[in-house]
């Protein structure tokens, strides 16, 4: 465990003085045990050691996503005094999602995002001015469209805390914690009217063509950045070129610099590089234009993204031997 991560998250995500409530769950046997206090008592170390501890003896521990009103005994959804996160909770087939999701136009960057077990995420915005029927909309909304668990919607939804251990796990799966963004979203960033659920869900797997499938415009982007890779175009070149053919995007930049990036991570992989030296190559990439609080963790999503990539193509090419796949398409 680790007292310093839990603190550190626990201020990020709320104000001094303010109430909030801590859950610690054990599985077995099973037992539920709920404490509401200030912030300032939970960052305490002593409390801190407390929770430590009970961790160690196998109760997992977790934070009310949002904080409660003064005096409240209870965390029923009554008792919530203000909309602070939405959040989304991945529990099947997570890098690939969480791929998708960071490479969408129709969610802001995420402010955190929690490993709680391999493959398993919890992805964090803090926001403010929702009331509390959107925000249950639009965490709906967020499951649908990334394939999330539609059951954690409520705005009383407790997230695990970094530091501490996952106890369903043997052995146990510490808890950890990237922070992406310090800024604050509201309503208008958040992209999820129903005309766009759909391309968000076709668009969870970043690339490949399955049988009979139209070709989408991102598809075709793929394709094309491949070959001009292929053919030596400069990366620098290559995302001015796309920035500007896509600029129906929300964000066009952002969308060029990411699509280029896994495509040249994908190239140096299936070329023997390392996956160490591709982080550094996409960090020199975009040291100019990326902060470099960020550049480093990004490259390395990056070069995941584009190893999962290459895994399910040979997934895929394994259990279709007789087929034909033109390098140059």
């Amino acid at each position: 465990m680790n007292t310093k991560i839990a603190h550190e998250f626990l201020t990020r995500c709320f104000r001094p003085e303010e109430t909030i409530a801590l859950l610690l769950r054990r599985e077995n046997p099973p037992s539920t045990t709920q404490r509401i206090v200030r912030l300032e008592q939970a960052i305490a170390p002593r409390y801190l050691a407390w929770l430590a501890y009970q961790n160690h003896t196998g109760a997992n521990v977790y934070v009310a996503a949002n904080p409660l009103r003064p005096g409240s005994r209870k965390r029923t959804k009554e008792r919530i005094a203000e909309v602070r996160h939405l959040y989304l909770d991945i529990d099947e087939d997570g890098d690939n999602r969480l791929a998708a999701l960071r490479a969408s136009d129709d969610v802001p960057v995420p402010s955190i995002i929690l490993s709680t077990s391999p493959d398993k995420y919890q992805v964090l915005w803090r926001v403010e001015g929702f009331d509390f029927d959107q925000q249950e909309a639009t965490l709906k909304l967020l499951a649908i469209g990334f394939g999330g668990d539609s059951a954690c919607t409520d705005r009383n939804r407790v997230l695990r805390i970094p530091g501490f251990r996952n106890c369903k796990y043997d052995p146990a799966h510490t808890v950890t914690v990237e922070y992406l963004s310090d800024a604050i979203y509201r309503r208008e960033d958040f992209r999820l009217h129903d005309s766009a659920l759909l391309s968000m869900v076709q668009s969870r797997v970043f690339a490949g063509t399955r049988a009979g499938h139209k070709n989408t415009h991102s598809e075709q982007d793929w394709a094309w950045v491949v070959r001009q890779l292929s053919l030596g175009e400069d990366a620098e070149k290559l995302t001015r070129e796309l920035a500007l053919r896509r600029s129906d995007k929300p964000n066009p930049l952002y969308y060029a610099q990411r699509t280029i990036d896994i495509a040249c991570a994908r190239r140096s992989l299936l070329e023997g590089t390392s996956t160490e030296s591709v982080v550094e190559m996409l960090v020199h990439q975009r040291s100019a234009e990326v902060p470099a609080s960020l550049c480093n963790s990004r490259a390395r999503e990056i070069a995941t993204t584009a190893q999962r990539m290459i895994a399910r193509q040979t997934s895929t090419s394994n259990h279709h031997p007789k087929e034909n796949h033109n390098a140059t398409a």
